[in-house]
Parts: structure tokens; C-alpha cells; sequence
């Protein structure tokens, strides 16, 4: 099941921020209704739908009928700024899968994208996953927040699990423990970053988590033996000899 987001609010920079919340989702935006209509009459693979009720034009809760009479199945979220009962309601009765306040709190956004999205791909409730899928989602939710400073207590938290069980139970599935699972992923994508990206190394260690740059070069030179600019240059080079 897919799990591309799309986002509909008019506001740029509450987008922004709300793609930011969710880097390691594939997230398309929308600045109307109108806009976020004709993306989603054509063909897609988008999972869930976080869609601001106030809007110029098509209005959110006029989004989530046309929606859920053409795609009932689509997860559709309802977020709005007014403190307002009776847009909760209203969006209810238009079957909004939940409801959420601006301004959300990232935590607040995540649990309810991946509980959602989750539960397209019938996951269903945590509880009821076996240990071996909850080893799966955490090493998902590692994936997914590569760019972020996660720990052991939130991924167990993820999958109300105690941390120091889910320790234990990772390494027993996983022949690693939690943080170098977690080193691993990171340092795969600082690899990409380093072969599709401009960004500096600085730039690499701080958009993955690190708080300070010479940290980030250790450990990537421990896995790889190289640090990021000679493994960079390698790269470079090796493109160059196989256009020759």
C-alpha cells in the first residue's frame, strides 16, 4: 500500500513546516481545493489526505465529499484553526477518518499518519501485530525518521513496547542492536546524499541528526573505511570511467 501524503492547505509555509514534520514520506501539495481535486482525479498512489478546512474557493469539507463519494477508501484527515466543535462534527459526518487542530504537534501529526496509514496496509491496532511485525515497524520507523534524532524509547513507544524488551528482542531478530540498525540507515542515506546531492558534508551531518560534524565523519569512515569527501571523490571518479 502506498503511502504518499498529500497536503492541502493555502497557507505556503504551514505546508512547508507540515512536510518537514513528515520527511521520510513521499509528500505531494496542493494550495486549494480545486488544485488537490484535479491531483487526485488522475491517476495516483496517495494514501492519506491532511486537508485544511479554510480555504478560498473549494473549502475543505466541500474536498472531503467529493472524496469520499469518489474514493471512500482514501484516509482523509481534517485539520482547521478554529477551535470549533461543529467543524469536528461536520467533518465527521462527511466521514473524516480524524480530526486535528492547528497548529498540530509533530507528535500529534505522526502517530496519526502512521496509525492511519498502518492501518490501510492491515496492520491494524499495535497490540494486535506479532513481536516479529513489531520488529518490522520499528525498523520502518527508523527508516522513516533518518533525518531525525529518534531514539529507542519513541520506537518503542511506536510499538508499546518497553525499550529495554525491544532492545533485546531487535537483536535477537536483527543480529544487531537498535543503534547500529539505526547507524546503518543512517550512513545508506548519507551515502546517496553524497552521490545525488549538493549538499557539503556539514550540510549532510546536520540534515541527518548529528550534532556535530566530526561525529558524522567517524562514523561514516568506521562503516564505509572512507570519510564522506573521499567517499564522494571515489564516486565522481568511478562515474567519470564509466562514460569513458
Amino acid at each position: 500500500m502506498a503511502d504518499k501524503i498529500l497536503i492541502v492547505d493555502d497557507n505556503a509555509d504551514f505546508r512547508s513546516e507540515l512536510k518537514d514534520f513528515l520527511e521520510g514520506y513521499d509528500v505531494m501539495e496542493a494550495p486549494n481545493g480545486e488544485e488537490a481535486l484535479k491531483i487526485l482525479r488522475k491517476a495516483n498512489e496517495i494514501g492519506l489526505v491532511l486537508l485544511d478546512v479554510m480555504m478560498p474557493g473549494v473549502n475543505g469539507i466541500d474536498v472531503l465529499s467529493v472524496i469520499k463519494k469518489t474514493d471512500p477508501n482514501l484516509s482523509t484527515v481534517i485539520m482547521t484553526g478554529r477551535s470549533s466543535k461543529e467543524v469536528a462534527i461536520e467533518a465527521l459526518k462527511e466521514r473524516a477518518d480524524d480530526y486535528i487542530e492547528k497548529p498540530p504537534k509533530p507528535s500529534e501529526i505522526l502517530e496519526t499518519v502512521e496509525r492511519l496509514l498502518g492501518k490501510k496496509r492491515g496492520e491494524g491496532n499495535i497490540s494486535d501485530l506479532s513481536l516479529k511485525d513489531k520488529i518490522e515497524k520499528v525498523k520502518q520507523f527508523i527508516v522513516r525518521n533518518k533525518f531525525k534524532k529518534s531514539t529507542l524509547e519513541s520506537a518503542a513507544e511506536s510499538v508499546c513496547l518497553s525499550p529495554k524488551y525491544l532492545s533485546r528482542v531487535f537483536r535477537d531478530y536483527e543480529k544487531k542492536g537498535f543503534t547500529d540498525y539505526k547507524l546503518a540507515v543512517k550512513i545508506s542515506a548519507a551515502r546517496d546524499l553524497l552521490k545525488k546531492a549538493n549538499y557539503n558534508v556539514d550540510q549532510i551531518s546536520y540534515k541527518l541528526g548529528y550534532e556535530n560534524t566530526e561525529s558524522f565523519i567517524r562514523q561514516f569512515k568506521k562503516i564505509t573505511l572512507r570519510t564522506p569527501t573521499e567517499y564522494r571523490n571515489k564516486f565522481r571518479r568511478d562515474k567519470v570511467k564509466r562514460r569513458r
